[in-house]
């Protein structure tokens, strides 16, 4: 979004068009409160880190918000706030930051629950000797139950979903 700053406005007028559907009611931005949001989603400080699906998130929050349909410029300071909270706080999380350090800013894309799992094999990767080591340690209570123990192919497909490798997690 930080290259295309002109594609901002078109989709925050897209996302409440698809918000209304949603909510089968009309929802429209007071002048000011537009204007507001506008500024603050294309000035070049603003993030996005998860790119048009925070975007899209905040314009559901404010016309789900929106007493009688209409975002006022409190709403929009409220969510300008909520907004910068949240991303605050994503750079002060450990595991949000181990996984940035390996996909940049790709790591925004990563839902909670992946993330918290994904810096754990990262954390074990870090630690360990070689590829079936860390599989070994990480499949320990399963191995048991699989046909196939193959710890470190585990290992490494799981590590693929998330395009990285072993040796990139040891460094």
């Amino acid at each position: 979004m930080r290259e295309r700053p002109e594609d901002i406005a078109p989709n925050i007028a897209f996302e409440r068009a698809r918000v209304e559907k949603l909510l089968g009611s009309r929802v429209t931005f007071n002048a000011d409160a537009q204007a507001a949001y506008e500024r603050f989603a294309t000035d070049p400080g603003t993030l996005w880190p998860g790119n048009f699906r925070d975007l899209g998130a905040s314009v559901q929050r404010m016309c789900t918000l929106a007493p009688r349909g209409r975002i006022t410029p409190a709403m929009v300071e409220t969510e300008i706030a909520t907004i910068r909270g949240t991303w605050a706080a994503a750079n002060t999380d450990p595991d949000m930051q181990l996984i940035a350090r390996y996909l940049g800013s790709k790591a925004a894309q990563i839902d909670e629950f992946d993330r918290v799992q994904l810096a754990a094999v990262i954390r074990i990767c870090q630690i360990s000797a070689s590829l079936s080591a860390a599989g070994r340690r990480l499949f320990a209570a399963s191995r048991a139950a699989k046909t196939s123990r193959n710890d470190a192919d585990r290992l490494r497909k799981y590590l693929d979903r998330f395009r990285l490798d072993w040796a990139n997690c040891t460094n």
